[in-house]
C-alpha cells in the first residue's frame, strides 16, 4: 500500500509539472517552476523551450548550452553559458560565458565575454573580457577590459591602463626582452632572452605579475612575482622563481628606468647552471646531478611606455 501512494503522489506530481510546462510555454508567462529552473541539453531542447531566451532564472544546468535572458543564482553548462543581459551569483561553464552586465564570479575554461560592467570576479583558462571591471580579472594568457584595475594575466589591453617594452639584466647575466601590460594596480610580464653565462641553456623565457606598490610623480615602488627560465632543448634545467622590489623613475612621459634587488628559489641540473649560483642563503643538493638554492641577486633596466 506504501509503495503504491508513492507512485501515485510522484505520478500526480509530474503531471502537475508537466502541464506547468506546457501552460508556460503556450503562455509565454515564466511563472512558478518555470522561472526559477531552466534545465536542458542545448537550446531549445529544455523546460522552457524556444522561449528560452525570454526567462530569467535562478538556478540552470545545461549538458551542452543554454540560453536565458538573465541568470540570478547559479549557471552550470558543460560548453556555454549564453545570457542576453545581466549574470548574476556564480555561471560555470567548460568553454564560454557571455553576457552583457556581470556581477559575482564567472568562470569558463576558455572564455568570459561582456559586453558591459562587471562587478566581481571573470576567470578563464584563455580570455577574459569587459567594458569596465570593478574586482578582479584572472587568466591563462589574455584580459581585456577598458577600465580594469587588477587584470592577472601574462598579456592585459586595458584601455585606461599602461603597456611598455623593456629590456632588462640580471646578476646571473641573462639579458630579458619584456612586455609589461595591465592596470592602474595589478599587471602581467612576459619576456624571452639570451643568457650570456651558461654555455648550454642560453636561451631565456619569463613570465608573472607585477604591482604598482607606490606611485608619487615620476617615481613608483614596484614588486613583482615572476618565474624565468633557461633551456637548451635537450633536458637540462635551470628555473628561477623570484620576488623582485623594484624603485622606478621616469625619465620622460615614456622612458623609465628601474634597478632593484631579487630574492629567488632556483633548481638546476647541469653544470654550467650550478656555477651560475651565487650569494646564496640557502643551498642543498636533492639528488645526484640537481642543486637546489635560495640567493639574492639583483636586477636592472629600462622600458619604454606604448
Amino acid at each position: 500500500m506504501k509503495s503504491q501512494l508513492i507512485a501515485i503522489a510522484a505520478g500526480i506530481g509530474l503531471s502537475l509539472l508537466s502541464f506547468n510546462i506546457s501552460f508556460a510555454q503556450e503562455s509565454g508567462q515564466p511563472t512558478g517552476f518555470m522561472h526559477n529552473i531552466h534545465v536542458g541539453l542545448v537550446y531549445p531542447i529544455s523546460n522552457h523551450g524556444v522561449r528560452a531566451g525570454e526567462y530569467s532564472n535562478i538556478f540552470s544546468a545545461h549538458g551542452i548550452a543554454g540560453l536565458s535572458k538573465n541568470e540570478k543564482g547559479l549557471s552550470i553548462a558543460g560548453v556555454a553559458n549564453l545570457i542576453k543581459e545581466e549574470a548574476q551569483g556564480a555561471q560555470f561553464a567548460g568553454v564560454l560565458n557571455t553576457y552583457r552586465n556581470g556581477k559575482g564570479m564567472q568562470m569558463a575554461g576558455l572564455f568570459n565575454l561582456a559586453k558591459g560592467h562587471v562587478s566581481g570576479v571573470q576567470i578563464a583558462g584563455l580570455i577574459n573580457k569587459a567594458g569596465s571591471v570593478d574586482g578582479v580579472q584572472f587568466t591563462g594568457l589574455m584580459n581585456i577590459a577598458d577600465s580594469s584595475d587588477y587584470p592577472v594575466g601574462l598579456v592585459n589591453i586595458i584601455k585606461d591602463g599602461s603597456m611598455s617594452l623593456g629590456l632588462s639584466v640580471g646578476d646571473d647575466q641573462t639579458i630579458l626582452a619584456s612586455f609589461r601590460s595591465g592596470g592602474r594596480v595589478l599587471y602581467g610580464i612576459i619576456g624571452l632572452g639570451y643568457n650570456l653565462q651558461n654555455g648550454e641553456q642560453k636561451y631565456a623565457f619569463e613570465g608573472g605579475i607585477g604591482a604598482h606598490l607606490l606611485s608619487k610623480d615620476a617615481f613608483t615602488l614596484n614588486m613583482e612575482v615572476v618565474g624565468t627560465g633557461l633551456i637548451d632543448f635537450d633536458g637540462g634545467m635551470y628555473n628561477k622563481n623570484s620576488l623582485r622590489l623594484l624603485p622606478a623613475y621616469k625619465l620622460s612621459e615614456s622612458i623609465e628606468i628601474y634597478a632593484g634587488p631579487v630574492a629567488s628559489h632556483i633548481f638546476t641540473n647541469t653544470e654550467d647552471g650550478k656555477e651560475m649560483i651565487k650569494n646564496t642563503i640557502w643551498k642543498k643538493s636533492l639528488s645526484e646531478g640537481e642543486m637546489n638554492a635560495v640567493n639574492i641577486g639583483f636586477i636592472g633596466g629600462v622600458q619604454i611606455y606604448l
